[in-house]
């Protein structure tokens, strides 16, 4: 028989029902029953004391880890067997934590309870939101800058840069007429980013830093660090004249070539033969070279008549050749000119996709004043009249036609140019033209604009569905992570 209320019981070293025995030892005092837990709204994070700020999902092992220790000093003296959350309303500030303990009690008796904690979310900006919130106050600057009038770019590096989350870090993005600057809160994150840069477009890079102050009594420096990032002055659809030695290196390339793309090096192709070469950022500060034109000097021209050019003969120690354009002889005629006999004939790369009446862009070489000092040494016979950059398209049927959309960094812009939106623009258009480097973008599906049927095989190019993706939004709450759902 129990010894305090006289019910039948199975033996135990206490000789109570477990009845009794819990209404005389209670194994959960000194635990306490309430807690508060410090949580940053700008950056979801946690506070982790003394002074380490973590990152945890609602009902996550790492927010209940957190959670525990705050009552570890308490539940030395007993043993815990189980901890998991009770479901809480999202914006409640609420999280509650039920947890099961052991206890061995009189005459070694073992009595379990199960008791919950309340923790209430209390909100403190942390320490590195505080330093975005002042905006001046930063450890060092990234200045990325590029000497040309065109933006192309700058707009595939801004896309690289939200792919691989690259502006997380970032106090501040400001935009300046030729390039951007990038303010973190240490030295680290911004060499950080340098060395993306390096490895995704070619450029060269310059560092120095400023003493602030300086503690003498304890040796301590403040520095601000300024990293200046040159991109090289190419951008896509630029026409170049190499160097002859330079020329020569890439297996005896003509000196004029167009550049198909620029990603981690500058992709090159001879107009003339198809042959293709690939300049780094090293080889190309050793042997730098200009673009002949700027991308508003591009004229119309229409396809008078054109050839494809089956096979050309390689010359002595010439480099690989372009598997994805055609060679073609082709007579073409300015726009302007119409009422006039006066015709172009040119080799193009672009035998493809051009037949006779296309509209084609090209830069006119036979009538302009090249004002270059490779191009003033050349051989006149070797300049060609005509050099045909790509495909005229109607660009308000694209624009309409156009049914994804990319994202953007947040940036204070300064100085804008009107040009900017014909600029993105032509962006725009790269990305549906080159698949190459559509790969490295991420493209969202623009929900605004009805899907249409890809039955027109005759007019521009088009993303298909397949390549882009969702938009999601994601509704962020007050107590943490990404809006996850409570489990019971």
């Amino acid at each position: 028989l129990c010894c305090q209320c006289g019910v039948p019981i199975p033996p135990n070293p206490a000789n109570m029902c477990v009845g009794c025995l819990r209404a005389q030892v209670d194994i959960t005092e000194g635990i306490p029953k309430q807690g508060t837990l410090h949580f940053c709204k700008q950056c979801q994070r946690y506070l982790q004391p003394p002074g380490t700020w973590i990152q945890c999902a609602l009902e996550s092992r790492e927010l209940l880890a957190l959670c525990l220790k705050k009552i570890k000093a308490s539940l030395s003296k007993v043993r815990l067997i189980d901890a998991g959350f009770v479901w809480t309303e999202p914006h409640s500030k609420r999280l509650k934590l039920k947890l099961t303990v052991q206890k061995e009690v009189i005459n070694g008796a073992v009595l379990q309870q199960v008791f919950v904690v309340e923790y209430i979310v209390q909100s403190q900006m942390c320490e590195d939101c505080h330093r975005i919130e002042a905006k001046d106050f930063w450890k060092a600057v990234v200045q990325v800058r590029q000497k040309t009038l065109h933006k192309k770019t700058f707009y595939y590096l801004e896309q690289l840069i939200l792919k691989h989350r690259l502006h997380q870090n970032t106090l501040r993005i400001k935009e300046i007429h030729d390039g951007l600057d990038f303010y973190y809160s240490s030295k680290q994150q911004a060499q950080k980013m340098v060395d993306f840069l390096q490895c995704t477009v070619p450029s060269r890079s310059k560092s120095s830093q400023r003493l602030i102050s300086h503690d003498i009594h304890s040796n301590v420096y403040n520095y601000k660090s300024t990293f200046s990032v040159e991109i090289v002055p190419i951008c896509k659809d630029n026409v170049v004249c190499l160097s002859p030695k330079l020329a020569q290196s890439l297996g005896n390339m003509s000196q004029i070539c167009v550049c198909i793309r620029v990603t981690s090096a500058i992709h090159l192709i001879d107009p003339s033969t198809l042959q293709i070469a690939e300049v780094d950022g090293n080889t190309y500060w050793r042997h730098p070279f200009n673009s002949l034109f700027e991308p508003k000097q591009l004229e119309e021209f229409i396809i008078m008549d054109i050839n494809r050019v089956q096979e050309k003969k390689k010359g002595a120690g010439a480099g690989a050749r372009s598997n994805k354009h055609t060679l073609a002889e082709a007579w073409v005629q300015k726009t302007s000119e119409l009422n006039t006999d006066h015709q172009y004939f040119c080799s193009t790369h672009l035998g493809h996709i051009l037949n006779p009446g296309d509209l084609v862009l090209g830069f006119d070489l036979a009538n302009c004043n090249l004002n270059d000092e490779f191009a003033n040494k050349m051989n006149p016979h070797n300049i060609p009249d005509v050099v045909l950059i790509k495909k005229s398209y109607d660009r308000t049927k694209r624009q309409r036609r156009r049914n994804w959309k990319l994202k953007e960094l947040e940036r204070d812009r300064e100085g804008m140019d009107t040009d900017d939106e014909r600029q993105y623009q032509d962006f725009l258009e790269d990305l549906e033209e080159d698949e190459a480097i559509r790969k490295n973008v991420n493209i969202y599906r623009n929900a605004d604009v009805p899907v249409e049927s890809d039955t027109d095989d005759d007019g521009p190019p088009r993303i298909s569905l397949a390549e882009m993706l969702e938009d999601l939004h994601i509704s962020e709450d007050a107590t943490g992570g990404e809006g996850a759902n409570m489990m019971t």
